[in-house]
């Protein structure tokens, strides 16, 4: 019986733990699609709040035994998934930037020609 009960607690745990993961990519999402300021930040907030509450589940049940960490990535691994990443951003703000002077330009000429 106390087996049957460890394991109930454990999908309870490990249903919540992946509710938080959810709701934190969904609150990033708002985040990241948000044009208000303050409904931003709200969101940012909540994010930040969902994986405190998240990092902390992710302990209590390391600490119990419950949740098993998958085996560390080798750091050679890590860095390149990292440096593309960064490449990436680089090559996004890079893009933003140039379509941003190129709408900037095509409004200064239609402004001109009227």
């Amino acid at each position: 019986m106390n087996n049957q009960a460890n394991l109930a607690e454990q999908d309870i745990l490990n249903t919540i733990l992946a509710d938080l993961r959810r709701t934190a990519r969904e609150y990033t999402t708002a985040t990241t699609e948000s044009s208000c300021q303050t409904v931003r930040q709200m969101f940012n907030q909540l994010t930040d709040g969902t994986l405190r509450l998240q990092g902390e589940l992710y302990q209590l049940m390391q600490h119990n035994g419950s949740y098993q960490s998958p085996s560390h990535a080798p750091r050679q691994e890590v860095d390149k998934l990292y440096q593309h990443a960064t490449q990436t951003q680089q090559k996004s703000q890079q893009y933003a930037q140039m379509t941003s002077a190129q709408g900037n330009a095509s409004q200064g000429e239609s402004l001109h020609m009227s």
